[in-house]
C-alpha cells in the first residue's frame, strides 16, 4: 500500500508503480484532499478578484491576454497542448507519471478541483492507461503528455488500457493539471534507482575479478581511505573488504600494485555512488514538490507566480550521475581486459580451452566497447544547450527531459558492460578452480555460476550475457 499524501512518496514507490501492471494499492490522505479543495476554492475566488496567469489570462507570450476563467478556455488549453508525439511513452513510465502526479497535486497547492484529483486518483488504482507520447518536453514542464493525460481523464482521448468515468475540466483545471515535470521525474527516478542497483552490483563483480586477478588488498585497507575521506569512496572501499573478507588489512597480493581497474575503483567508483545519492536526493524533493504556477497559498490566501517548473536541480544531477557512472564502466572494461591476459591470470589468453588458436571469450571485448561508446554517448551533459521559445518570453530550458532519456540508455549500456565482465570472471574462477568458500562474494560466484554455461569451448556467448545481465539485481542485494 503506498501513501500519497503529497508529502512522504518515496523513489522507491514510484518504482513499484512502474512495475505494477493493473491495480495498484495507494492509500490517499483525506487530509490532503481537504486541503486541495481549500485551494480550489481559494483559487476559484481569486480569479474574480485578481488576475491570475493561466486562469483568467493565456499562456506563455499570451499571458497580457485577459480571457473569461471558464471550462471552454481550460479545454482549449488542453487540446492545444496536447500535441505529443513520436513513440509512446512505456507502460511503466505512464503508472510513475501518474502516481507522481496525483501527489504532487496532493499538496494542495496546485488550485486543481476534487474531481479531477478523484479521476487521476482511480485511474492511479485501478491501473488506467492513457495514451501518452515521448516527445513534447524540455524541461520547463511536461506539457503535452500532461495535457493528453487530462484530456483521457475528460473522455476526449484514448485510453491503452482500462478507463475511468469521465469527469468535466473545471476553470483552471487545464494549466494547474500541465503545471509539472511528471513524466521527465518518473522516467529520472526509475533510471536513478536502476543506477543504484547497478553500482551496487558492480562492487560483487569487481571483488570477483579481483579473486580471480590476485589482487593486492592494501589498495581497499582502511587507513588509506581514512587519509582522503569522501563518502562514497570510502562505502566503496568497505564493501569490497566486506565482500573480500578483509576484516583487517591483509597481507600484500602477487603484485605490489594491480592495475587501475582494480587499484583506483573505490577512487572511480565513489564518485558515482556520492552522484546517484544526490540524484535520489534531488528526486525525492521533486516528487512531493508543488511545482503548479502560479501556487495558491491557502496559508496566505494568495496566488504567487514563480518559475518551480524548472528542473535546473534536476538535469544537472542527472548529467553528473551519467557522467561519473561512465567514468566506473570504463574501469570494468579494463578489468575485462586485465582478465583475457594471461600475466595476471596465469591462463591461456582469452581464457580459451581448445586447440591452440581458440578464442574463448575474445569477443566480450568487442560487445564490452561497443557497449561502452553507447553509454559515453549517453553521458555527454545536455544542460550546455538551451532553447528559446514562446516569441522569447520562455528563454531558457533545463532539458532534464532528455538528461532523463540518456540516463534510461546509459542503464541499458552499463548493464551489457557488467554483464561481459561477470562472464569473463566467472569462468576465469573456474577455470582456476578458486576457493572462495570463506569469503562473502562466494554467494555472487554461486549466482552468477547458477545460470552461466559451464562450457569452455569456443560458442556463442549471447546467451551468457543474457543470463548475467538478469542476475545483476540479485548481485546488488548481496
Amino acid at each position: 500500500m503506498i501513501r500519497v499524501d503529497g508529502r512522504t512518496l518515496r523513489c522507491a514507490d514510484v518504482v513499484t508503480a512502474a512495475r505494477t501492471d493493473g491495480p495498484l494499492g495507494i492509500d490517499v490522505s483525506i487530509a490532503a484532499l481537504r486541503a486541495a479543495e481549500h485551494a480550489w476554492k481559494l483559487a476559484e475566488d481569486l480569479s474574480t478578484r485578481r488576475v491570475v496567469y493561466g486562469r483568467t489570462t493565456g499562456v506563455g507570450a499570451n499571458k497580457d491576454d485577459t480571457v473569461e476563467s471558464s471550462r471552454e478556455h481550460g479545454l482549449r488549453l488542453l487540446r492545444s497542448h496536447a500535441g505529443g508525439s513520436g513513440d509512446e511513452m512505456p507502460p511503466g513510465q505512464v503508472r510513475a507519471m501518474m502516481l507522481i502526479r496525483l501527489n504532487q497535486l496532493l499538496a494542495g497547492r496546485s488550485g486543481i478541483s476534487p474531481e479531477l484529483i478523484g479521476a487521476l486518483a482511480e485511474a492511479v488504482r485501478t491501473g488506467a492507461l492513457p495514451l501518452v507520447h515521448r516527445l513534447g518536453a524540455i524541461g520547463t514542464g511536461d506539457l503535452a503528455p500532461l495535457a493528453e493525460t487530462a484530456l483521457a481523464l475528460t473522455g476526449e482521448r484514448a485510453w491503452v488500457g482500462g478507463n475511468v468515468p469521465p469527469v468535466p475540466v473545471h476553470a483552471g483545471d487545464a494549466l494547474a493539471f500541465m503545471s509539472s515535470n511528471a513524466a521527465t521525474l518518473a522516467e529520472a527516478t526509475l533510471a536513478a534507482m536502476r543506477l543504484d542497483t547497478l553500482t551496487r552490483a558492480s562492487h560483487a563483480i569487481a571483488a570477483l575479478t579481483y579473486v580471480a586477478l590476485d589482487g593486492n588488498p592494501e589498495a581497499y585497507a582502511t587507513p588509506v581511505h581514512e587519509a582522503r575521506p569522501h563518502a562514497g569512496q570510502v562505502a566503496c572501499a568497505a564493501e569490497m573488504r566486506r565482500l573480500l573478507g578483509m576484516h583487517q588489512t591483509p597481507k600484500p597480493g602477487r603484485r605490489i600494485q594491480d592495475p587501475f581497474g582494480l587499484r583506483a575503483f573505490p577512487q572511480v567508483q565513489g564518485p558515482a555512488l556520492d552522484a546517484i545519492h544526490y540524484l535520489r536526493d534531488v528526486l525525492a524533493v521533486e516528487i512531493n514538490a508543488s511545482t503548479e504556477n502560479p501556487m495558491i497559498s491557502t496559508v496566505h490566501g494568495d496566488a504567487y507566480h514563480h518559475a518551480h517548473f524548472h528542473t535546473a536541480y534536476v538535469s544537472t544531477a542527472l548529467d553528473q550521475a551519467r557522467a561519473t557512472v561512465h567514468q566506473v564502466a570504463e574501469l570494468s572494461v579494463a578489468r575485462l581486459g586485465d582478465l583475457v591476459e594471461p600475466e595476471f591470470t596465469g591462463l591461456r589468453p582469452f581464457l580459451a580451452a581448445g586447440p591452440s588458436g581458440s578464442s574463448g571469450v575474445m569477443i566480450l571485448e568487442y560487445v564490452a566497447h561497443d557497449a561502452l561508446t553507447e553509454l559515453r554517448q549517453a553521458a555527454l551533459p545536455a544542460t550546455l544547450g538551451t532553447a528559446v521559445v514562446s516569441r522569447g518570453i520562455e528563454d531558457h530550458a533545463s532539458f532534464s527531459t532528455q538528461a532523463a532519456r540518456a540516463a534510461t540508455a546509459a542503464c541499458s549500456a552499463y548493464q551489457q558492460v557488467l554483464a561481459c565482465e561477470l562472464v569473463a570472471a566467472v569462468r576465469a574462477l573456474r577455470m582456476r578452480d578458486a576457493d572462495l568458500v570463506d569469503l562473502p562474494v562466494r554467494d555472487a560466484y554461486d549466482t552468477a555460476a547458477s545460470v552461466l554455461d559451464e562450457s569452455v569451448d569456443d560458442r556463442p556467448l549471447t546467451d551468457d550475457i543474457a543470463a548475467a545481465v538478469g542476475v545483476l539485481d540479485s548481485l546488488a542485494r548481496i
